[in-house]
């Protein structure tokens, strides 16, 4: 028999994508968070045509695509000489590609619109402050009275769900930091375009920018080896942290080296990754999102594969017993995250070449056509999530 009462284990976007989902299907939810209220935490997001379209099915597109910024170009370019490397159109040309709009945004503003979509859902109930050490349908019983039949651990990559999967992977550090700010939109260089999501390319390290209509600034995220910095993505990076960065920037265009050489204060994230490993415990627990598969950031895919797994999982916890289903998710979903960490570790090694390298990556990329890399992507922005 499908399932009618779930558990979720944190409140992210994968844990609340996931509420809505199931509530889709009439199957009631109580999703615990161990914070004792949900802050506006990272920067900005970006969502892609796979995701859009899920949250469309929910019901929140509307709610979000009046306050997003659907870029009209994502572009790849030279960090040192500012020259455009290759470029694919979005704005309309991905609304009629792949089916749905392509938007960036706060982190926080898609938090706030699937809170307040689980808050007015009566089969959505959350409970703040609430940590477990263990979760099991015994101990989310203990405070709510009712058993659950599925505990889904969406407590990301630090997951504490994680411990009740036997065989499932633990975190890495990747050797790899994000630095993140903002700039404000009137303090902003002229190489930074309102109407793009821009990557600038640069030997060992890049640079993502794309502007945040909520707060008129643009969301500057800057990647390249590192140390470790702890578990806190809200992190303060100290002195040595702040001289690698500028150090890893040091022989881009001065435009850009200098934004982060005013830059005192950038958040730390240390990439940690999860490998493959189970996603289920082969009874009551599954993992989604970065508690199952945390991976590197550059595909821009983390969000979105988080989003696809809620939905996924829904549907098929919605028509078969609990038993069939997990195994039937884990094989669905694991193909399609594995290609895509493969496709993060080639734009990884792409984006930061050297030498010879670089010369014929910017040649290449050069040479083909928004079309044809457009369709390199229609793998990944064409999916549909079966819900």
């Amino acid at each position: 028999m499908p399932i009618k009462q779930a558990a979720i284990i944190g409140a992210g976007i994968a844990g609340l994508t996931a509420a809505l989902s199931l509530a889709r299907h009439g199957i009631s939810t109580d999703i615990f968070e161990q914070a004792e209220a949900l802050a506006e935490v990272g920067a900005g997001l970006q969502i892609s045509p796979n995701a859009s379209r899920i949250l469309e099915e929910l019901g929140i597109l509307g709610a979000l695509s009046s306050v997003w910024m659907e870029p009209h170009e994502i572009r790849l370019v030279s960090g040192r000489s500012l020259r455009l490397i290759a470029a694919v159109p979005s704005g309309e040309f991905a609304r009629q590609r792949w089916g749905a709009p392509y938007g960036t945004l706060h982190r926080a503003t898609l938090q706030r619109v699937l809170l307040d979509a689980v808050a007015a859902n009566p089969l959505c109930s959350l409970h703040l402050g609430h940590q477990f050490d263990t979760a099991t349908a015994a101990s989310v019983s203990e405070i709510t009275g009712e058993r659950p039949e599925l505990i889904v651990g969406a407590d990301g990559v630090w997951s504490k769900t994680r411990a009740t999967v036997p065989g499932s992977a633990l975190p890495r550090f990747s050797g790899n930091i994000a630095w993140r700010f903002t700039v404000p939109g009137d303090a902003a260089p002229g190489i930074l375009d309102s109407g793009c999501v821009t990557a600038f390319l640069g030997p060992s390290a890049h640079l993502v920018c794309y502007p945040i209509k909520e707060t008129g600034a643009f969301n500057m995220v800057a990647i390249g080896a590192g140390i470790g910095a702890g578990h806190d993505w809200n992190a303060k990076g100290n002195q040595t942290q702040r001289s690698l960065l500028r150090k890893h920037f040091s022989s881009w265009n001065r435009t850009i080296s200098s934004l982060l050489d005013r830059e005192d204060d950038p958040t730390v994230w240390p990439l940690y990754e999860v490998g493959s490993g189970r996603w289920h415990n082969g009874r009551d627990t599954v993992l989604i999102g970065d508690a199952a598969h945390a991976m590197m950031p550059f595909a821009a895919q983390g969000a979105a594969m988080a989003i696809e797994d809620a939905f996924e999982l829904a549907g098929l916890v919605a028509s078969k017993p609990v038993g069939e289903t997990l195994d039937t998710f884990e094989t669905r979903r694991a193909p399609r995250i594995e290609r895509l960490r493969q496709r993060a570790a080639f734009n990884h090694f792409a984006y930061h070449a050297r030498g010879p390298l670089r010369l014929g990556r910017d040649l290449l990329l050069s040479l083909r056509p928004p079309q044809s890399i457009a369709a390199d992507l229609d793998w990944i922005y064409g999916y549909h999530a079966i819900g």
